[in-house]
């Protein structure tokens, strides 16, 4: 994947994000899950790449689009052979991360992709993890089998801080009523949000985001696509997955895991040599703006990032859809 193909990318989650604002506070969350799906699909087809979808929408009888497996790219790449050039591409997708965050108008909801070279993507299955987000002060002096007041100790003596001034986000669910107690018995601050916990990883690397870490259990897809942002942020991920049935059990190990308690880092999970990380804000969240329309356009906050070269870089894109247009900022 020698191609810089981190705008291409870039376009990929602003169409995305902007079809979905369309609907944002309609209470429709099938709805905008289904424009986001159907406007990177779209732009998906534009991109000079050979790709396949190794994370998505689902399996194909599940989804029509954007399904686990699907090839991705412009007709004439997805008919090329060896001696064509395009690059052959893994992709990762979460159209719209916070389905219920977009249909209410919440923060925090975005449309983000993540892509490597062939087989730098780990095919997750559908289950939940255990997750530990930290920036890259912490990241070799945290574990995800330590106690949760060590681990505070830990993330505080690395940022010069207090543990009281830590701010880690949580998801509010009934599975974390006892960590939600353990981080309130170190007088750590909480921040319990509904739903994407994937934009929460991503701002716990960002130095001056106001988060610190995340803690929790969440999906097993989102954990692949953080992964990748964390290659890109020098952050980490801890992860392991939780097996809550012999099914899960049984259909993990179809898929070659032998190690059922294995904790997987951000390189397991997005081991490819060359990773790119786009997100486009759909409604104002903790790093980006969400989608702000105008009279002639349309006006974007994007995250693009790659690990080689390696680079960072936010953007904030006007889209002019009338001639003549005045641009307002």
């Amino acid at each position: 994947m020698d191609a810089d193909l981190s705008l291409e990318f870039l376009r990929v989650v602003e169409q995305a994000a902007i079809a979905c604002a369309h609907t944002m506070g309609q209470g429709d969350g099938k709805r905008s899950d289904h424009a986001a799906v159907e406007a990177m699909r779209r732009v998906l087809d534009t991109v000079p790449i050979d790709g396949r979808i190794v994370i998505g929408e689902g399996e194909r009888d599940e989804a029509p689009m954007l399904y686990i497996g699907e090839k991705v790219g412009s007709p004439h790449a997805m008919r090329s052979t060896a001696t064509t050039g395009f690059p052959q591409v893994d992709i990762a997708v979460d159209p719209l991360e916070g389905t219920n965050l977009c249909s209410t108008g919440a923060p925090n909801a975005i449309a983000v992709l993540a892509a490597s070279n062939r087989d730098g993507l780990l095919h997750a299955p559908d289950l939940y993890m255990e997750k530990l987000v930290v920036g890259p002060s912490s990241k070799d002096h945290v574990s995800l089998d330590a106690p949760v007041h060590e681990n505070l100790k830990a993330i505080a003596g690395c940022l010069g801080r207090r543990v009281e001034d830590l701010v880690i986000v949580v998801l509010e669910r009934e599975r974390h009523e006892k960590l939600i107690a353990d981080i309130r018995a170190t007088g750590a601050r909480i921040r319990l949000i509904g739903d994407g916990d994937l934009s929460a990883g991503i701002a716990a690397a960002v130095v001056a985001s106001g988060v610190h870490a995340v803690m929790g259990t969440g999906g097993a897809p989102e954990g692949v696509i953080t992964a990748a942002a964390m290659r890109c942020l020098n952050g980490e991920i801890f992860a392991r997955l939780v097996i809550k049935t012999p099914a899960d059990e049984q259909r993990l190990r179809e898929m070659g895991v032998t190690d059922l308690r294995k904790i997987y880092r951000s390189k397991d999970l997005a081991p490819g040599k060359r990773v790119i990380f786009a997100a486009t804000g759909v409604t104002d969240g903790t790093l980006m703006k969400g989608v702000r329309f105008f009279g002639d356009g349309v006006r974007t906050s994007s995250l693009i990032m790659q690990n080689e070269p390696h680079y960072i870089r936010f953007v904030d894109s006007i889209h002019v859809t009338a001639p003549n247009a005045k641009i307002h900022f």
